[in-house]
């Protein structure tokens, strides 16, 4: 987006174009920035209105002039499409056409990460494979209901087809793949696969651990104390189809664990910067991991995909070259080709954790999930024994600090929850977010399994 050797349109319409979307994506980019409130819907659709007026514009101009190639203008349209999605996800609009870009691109990172490499394992593409289905599903839905075409340009669904339809291929090629290997060995093929990663992480910590490693090695070794002359077979004694990959594999896992012992986590000076900015990254995105719930805004994640993208794409040849346009030696290449594929995965799981609520009423939702693992929790356990022990579990902690409720000792009770609501919804600062029905139904699950608890409560009372 930002790199001179992206060249600008040299159309005058385009330039005209380009000059506008750039004005929108640094209003997205500010609205991104702002911590202070909460995205509304109302700050979002006005600028992917804009948006697209700017892509019909476009695509009037590139079929008139007939021709065209990439220039800074697909770039920037490319970011603003890509923030508007992860907008969508904050939001709460996620089953809408829009939120889908942005997991689309993550989506297609991951399937060439995976076909580079060619070591992934059927429970890889399962994922994947169930997204993209969903996706696809979606996207149909969009074009064929009434009036959606109104609301979702048919460029944008176009356009999301297609990648949609992309990934879908490379999904398949992988798949086909995979069908080298037979079903006996497959259960060792993900084993092996497993290892491999876990090794790979142990690589990547800020204390190389020599002894974890060797015992990731010592499975390995293992694993090949199965084979017999030489070759993994089934239980028959034949071997079965692939088992000449399994024991390519094999060695290449014990060739990366000698070569990780080795190294012991000593990276050159030249690739440290590199390095340590995409160990910065995937740490940064493990700590997410543990507190996504309560702390991740979905535009977050655009700044660790412009980081990990600059960092992918500087590659040449699938090669890490130094300044002097040397290329990295073997394990500083895959060592920073984990970490980027690593952080892409966290990437993936954040999105599709992603809950259809907006923001402003993720506080009440994510208590009230807590809320109802307790309440479960206690429900297998035995439930309780008096209905005072319940008292703890009808009140959560304030959602709201800056609104204006009653509160004793920082919590509210489920019935002031309720009593937030207005005509049936929850209303923050005069909005009603999206989300609604997801917040009020887990409400009433939770009411539901308190009143259950109570009554089990008294009736073993008065069996008493």
């Amino acid at each position: 987006m930002d790199s001179p050797a992206v060249p600008a349109p040299r159309d005058a319409r385009e330039r005209a174009i380009l000059d506008r979307l750039v004005i929108i994506r640094d209003q997205l980019l500010l609205l991104k920035q702002d911590r202070t409130t909460y995205i509304r819907s109302q700050d979002i659709i006005p600028l992917y209105d804009q948006t697209i007026e700017q892509v019909k514009e476009l695509t009037t101009t590139r079929a008139e002039s007939r021709s065209h190639e990439e220039n800074r203008l697909d770039k920037v349209l490319e970011s603003c499409f890509q923030l508007l999605s992860l907008f969508y996800l904050t939001i709460g609009r996620n089953n809408e056409a829009p939120a889908t870009y942005a997991l689309t691109s993550t989506i297609k990172r991951l399937l060439d990460h995976l076909s580079e490499a060619d070591l992934y394992s059927a429970k890889d593409l399962e994922s994947v494979k169930s997204t993209l289905a969903k996706l696809a599903k979606s996207i149909s839905q969009a074009r064929d209901e009434e009036g959606s075409a109104a609301q979702h340009s048919p460029y944008l669904l176009a356009l999301l087809s297609k990648r949609v339809e992309r990934c879908q291929v490379t999904l398949a090629n992988l798949q086909k793949r995979l069908e080298r290997i037979g079903e006996p060995l497959l259960m060792m093929h993900e084993k092996m696969i497993s290892i491999l990663r876990q090794i790979s992480m142990a690589n990547t910590k800020a204390k190389f651990s020599t002894s974890e490693v060797q015992k990731l090695r010592k499975q390995l070794v293992e694993i090949g104390e199965q084979r017999k002359d030489g070759k993994f077979t089934a239980e028959d004694g034949t071997e079965p189809p692939g088992g000449a990959e399994i024991c390519d594999l094999y060695n290449r896992c014990l060739k990366w664990s000698d070569l990780v012992l080795e190294r012991k986590g000593d990276v050159a000076d030249q690739w440290r910067p590199t390095y340590d900015a995409l160990v910065g990254i995937r740490n940064d995105l493990e700590k997410l991991s543990l507190t996504q719930a309560w702390s991740l805004r979905e535009t977050d994640l655009y700044d660790f995909q412009r980081q990990l993208d600059k960092i992918d794409e500087s590659r040449e040849n699938g090669n890490f070259n130094d300044d002097r346009g040397r290329p990295a030696d073997l394990w500083t290449q895959r060592t920073m080709l984990y970490l980027i594929r690593r952080s892409y995965a966290y990437i993936y799981s954040f999105m599709l954790a992603s809950e259809p609520v907006s923001e402003a009423l993720l506080p009440v939702y994510n208590q009230l999930q807590t809320l109802k693992r307790c309440l479960i929790e206690v429900k297998n356990n035995g439930g309780v024994s008096s209905v005072r022990e319940l008292y703890p579990y009808s009140m959560k902690v304030n959602p709201f600090p800056n609104a204006s409720f009653v509160v004793i000792s920082d919590v509210i009770q489920l019935n002031s929850l309720d009593n937030m609501r207005v005509d049936g919804k929850f209303v923050i600062n005069g909005d009603v977010p999206e989300g609604q029905g997801s917040v009020c139904e887990l409400l009433a699950e939770c009411f539901d399994l308190n009143y259950d608890l109570r009554v089990a409560a008294e009736e073993g009372s008065n069996g008493v």
